[in-house]
Parts: structure tokens; C-alpha cells; sequence
């Protein structure tokens, strides 16, 4: 048996999935693919653009938006290369350094997005229940202190899950399920003790969607508790209005989210395509149904999008 770790002279390799059992069928299933990460880096680079140049934007629930755009944007971009190239050239090798810095964005945006989601449960908490203070408690030097605490939060815990995959040593098959680097996928691949990363990964999911989601559901009960004190049934039906968006944002990332940990750590014996299309599933749905949501329900959102059409429509 090989066994190859980072210190021995021989590049250590994985192999990057397609969708398995579906050989050449794979170029045509890669438009639907490809077709998702353009409409993902479209919907929220449009998105960021209207809140930077719309005057009318800047204002605490567009800056989260903002933030939960660019963190979009950052997953998209970060699996793009590896996952087009599998479907589109069967380029499947990637190192080991290169899969560790995947995964260090990967994993760090995705835990981003959660607490920008919290953020966001946040703002709307302080919006509805306490709206006389709401421009005194979220300023603009709060909200830049919020991004730049998200961001020490997913470094400090990321750095040392990755820097711990160093220490495995890979045998048999490096053949990953995906089409980029997961890393359950990869510790599961090892032939030494990975209980250490296992520990380190199970923490830095629970500290970080395993607090942000408890905080936003309890949010969401004061919210709630706050809304149906109002006395005015129009009031009331404009205050949920302006959750919709936030709540449709957080189940297209949690149940993703929480159903590919699942198939991953319980379902082995499930069809290899399962693990492959959940994975899929789970990148790029919320980048893709962000924008949508946010365009759609969110009046100003739209409006600041058709300005900027028609002006460009007039330049033309």
C-alpha cells in the first residue's frame, strides 16, 4: 500500500469528481451548471454596484445585503475554476496546497454568509423592535465593526482546521466526491488518525452556524412577539413584509447546508451522484436565489436595478 503525506518527495494529488457514472454526458449537464454561476455572479455583482452607487442605499439593511453579496460572490468564485474545469476539460488533479486554500475560502465564506445572515436578524430585530433608536445602535462605524469582526471570527477558525490537514497521510484511493475540496471529503480519505480534524471541523461548524442559527431563530421570536403587539393589521403585514426577504435567505443556506453535513456524515451508503448533486446544490443555490429574492421583494432593491437599466438603455 502507498501511503503519500506533505512531506514525502512525490506531488501528493487528489482527483476532482465530476457527476459520476455519466462519462461524456457530462458537458451537456455542465450548461445548467455554468448557466448558475453566471446568473450567481451577475445577480450579485448587480447587487453590490446599485448599493455602492445609490445614494438612497446606503443605509444599514443595504449594507448587509451588500456584505451577504460579496460573500456570495467569493463562493462562486472560489469553486468556479475547479468546477468548470472538471465538467468542461476533465481537468481533475489538484495538490494538496492548492485544495487547502480552496477549502480555507470555501469553508470561511460559507461560515461568512451565516453571520452575515445574523447580522441581518440583527438589523431587522432593531428595525421592528426598537426603531427610535435604530440609526443611533447600527452606524456606520458599528456596521464596519461587524464585517471586520465576521471576518477575524472565520480566519481565526479556519486557519488551524486546514493547517491540521498537513499532518494526514493519504493511501489508496485520492479520489474526492466532488468538484472541488471539501473537507470532510478529504479527511475521510486518510489512512492515519484524522479524530483531531474531525474534532476541529465538527468546532468550527458549531461555533459558528451552531451559534448564528440559534441567534437568528430567537431573533425572529422577538420579532414576532414585537409584530403581533401591533395593533394596526396593515402595520403588522408591512412589518413581516420586510423579513420575507431575510427569512427566504436563511433556508436556502441552512437546509443546504445542513442536508449535505448530513448525506456526508450518515448517508455512505447513498449513490455516489447523491453527494455529488447535493454538493452542487448546496453552492450555488443561495448565490443564485440571493439576488432574485432581494430584486423581487425588495422595492427599492428593484427600482435602483431598473434606474440603472434604463440609463444604461439611454447610453446606448
Amino acid at each position: 500500500m502507498t501511503i503519500v503525506n506533505n512531506t514525502s518527495s512525490q506531488p501528493l494529488i487528489f482527483w476532482l469528481t465530476g457527476i459520476p457514472g455519466l462519462g461524456a454526458s457530462q458537458i451537456w449537464i455542465s450548461l445548467p451548471i455554468c448557466l448558475l454561476y453566471v446568473i450567481a455572479l451577475s445577480g450579485n455583482s448587480m447587487i453590490l454596484f446599485v448599493v455602492i452607487r445609490e445614494q438612497s442605499l446606503h443605509e444599514p439593511m443595504y449594507y448587509f445585503l451588500s456584505m451577504l453579496s460579496a460573500t456570495d460572490l467569493g463562493l462562486t468564485i472560489c469553486t468556479l475554476s475547479t468546477t468548470l474545469g472538471v465538467f468542461w476539460f476533465n481537468k481533475r488533479e489538484i495538490n494538496l496546497d492548492a485544495c487547502i486554500i480552496q477549502m480555507f475560502f470555501l469553508h470561511s465564506l460559507t461560515f461568512m454568509e451565516s453571520g452575515v445572515l445574523l447580522a441581518m436578524a440583527f438589523d431587522r430585530f432593531v428595525a421592528i423592535c426598537a426603531p427610535l433608536h435604530y440609526a443611533t445602535i447600527l452606524t456606520n462605524t458599528k456596521i464596519a465593526q461587524i464585517g471586520v469582526a465576521l471576518v477575524v471570527r472565520e480566519v481565526a477558525i479556519m486557519t488551524p482546521v486546514v493547517l491540521l490537514l498537513k499532518r494526514l497521510s493519504f493511501c489508496q484511493s485520492k479520489v474526492l466526491s466532488h468538484s472541488y475540496c471539501y473537507h470532510v471529503d478529504v479527511i475521510k480519505l486518510s489512512c492515519n488518525d484524522n479524530r483531531i480534524n474531525s474534532i476541529m471541523g465538527l468546532f468550527a461548524l458549531f461555533s459558528t452556524t451552531g451559534i448564528d442559527c440559534p441567534c437568528i431563530l430567537i431573533s425572529y421570536v422577538m420579532i414576532i412577539r414585537s409584530v403581533l403587539n401591533i395593533a394596526s393589521p396593515e402595520e403588522r403585514h408591512k412589518a413581516f413584509n420586510t423579513c420575507v426577504s431575510h427569512i427566504s435567505a436563511v433556508a436556502i443556506f441552512y437546509i443546504p447546508l445542513v442536508s449535505l453535513s448530513l448525506v456526508h456524515r450518515y448517508g455512505r451508503k447513498a449513490p455516489p451522484f447523491v453527494h455529488t448533486m447535493m454538493a452542487n446544490i448546496f453552492l450555488l443555490i443561495p448565490p443564485v436565489l440571493n439576488p432574485i429574492i432581494y430584486s423581487v421583494k425588495t422595492k427599492q432593491i428593484r427600482r435602483a436595478i431598473i434606474k440603472h437599466f434604463i440609463k444604461i438603455g439611454d447610453q446606448i
